[in-house]
């Protein structure tokens, strides 16, 4: 796929609620092929200040998504997540998505963030990160990437919705190495910010009709299982409502950490030219009447909806 066939999709934000403690949001990318229902929800843990994960907003035209957990026992570790996604996603979503981009793209945004993190104190920070981004017009082709201990994994779109890991924790029980003084070794050995990364974990994956790419921190796979996370993601309720039941649970399970997950489903069939007339027309009539917005049947959109946020409703993560 060259640069100017690279996935450029106009997005569609259908819910925005954040508040002190928690953010979520809904929205949906269309191509004139399928489409994508995407969710985040990401809630500061019960003992934190500040939540220290960062993750993408679901805004913009790029199918590219990224969780980042910020490393507690490093400096300014909600700088370094949030400063890790913002860099990503201009590095990548400015040309074309492949392996050897996002393996540039990481180790680029390593760097970047050591120095900034250097401006502004003595001691290291850095973040762990997973991310998924399409690299074919259809969304069926993907790349996923990783550093530490976030991770990725694909619910089935079969009956079962059983979740398969893709990732492994970069871990030093994994690496076989040693772990420092006072650390675990379940700890990260691998992060972004501090130079302890020589190459992010790159590989490809397929994406079939009506499954899911599921990025989330370890606030909430520490606390559960891939069959928990098949069993939340599966379900009538909004895509939104069944990430906040799966970080519900991972706090309910005892999760005392920030904890995000971002869930990105294809579409079980393909869009019919009925629906994309059908798409055409509502959109026009809803941005009239200022209700709703929905994706133009297009790659390249020349219009972007805005983002819109109000207060999340009480109760929805405890």
């Amino acid at each position: 796929m060259s640069a100017d066939e690279r996935v450029n999709v106009p997005i569609t934000p259908r819910v925005a609620r954040a508040s002190g403690a928690a953010f979520v949001r809904e929205a949906v990318f269309a191509t004139r092929f399928t489409q994508l229902d995407t969710a985040v929800v990401s809630a500061r843990g019960r003992q934190r200040d500040v939540n220290e994960d960062g993750h993408s907003a679901l805004e913009g035209r790029v199918p590219l998504f990224v969780v980042a957990d910020g490393v507690s026992a490093g400096a300014l570790a909600s700088r370094a997540s949030g400063e890790l996604v913002t860099r990503l996603h201009a590095t990548l979503g400015q040309g074309r998505i492949d392996a050897d981009a996002v393996r540039r793209a990481v180790l680029d945004a390593d760097r970047d963030i050591g120095r900034s993190i250097a401006r502004r104190s003595d001691a290291p920070g850095a973040a762990t990160l997973a991310l998924c981004a399409a690299t074919s017009l259809t969304l069926s082709r993907w790349v996923i990437a990783w550093v530490g201990d976030c991770r990725v994994y694909r619910v089935r779109g079969d009956a079962a919705g059983q979740a398969e890991l893709l990732t492994h924790d970069d871990t030093y029980r994994h690496l076989n190495e040693p772990s420092p003084p006072g650390g675990s070794p379940d700890d990260p050995a691998r992060m972004i910010g501090n130079g302890a990364v020589d190459a992010p974990n790159v590989r490809h994956v397929d994406l079939h009709g009506d499954e899911m790419l599921v990025l989330c921190s370890d606030g909430v796979h520490r606390h559960v299982s891939a069959g928990d996370i098949g069993h939340f993601l599966r379900g009538p309720a909004s895509l939104a409502r069944r990430c906040v039941g799966l970080v519900q649970f991972a706090r309910d399970r005892g999760s005392h950490d920030d904890a995000t997950v971002l869930v990105v489903r294809r579409a079980a069939g393909p869009r019919s030219p009925i629906a994309r007339t059908l798409g055409r027309t509502t959109l026009c009539a809803l941005v009239a009447l200022g209700l709703l917005q929905l994706a133009a049947d297009s790659v390249a959109a020349p219009h972007v909806a805005p983002t819109r946020a109000t207060s999340s409703p009480a109760g929805w993560i405890r």
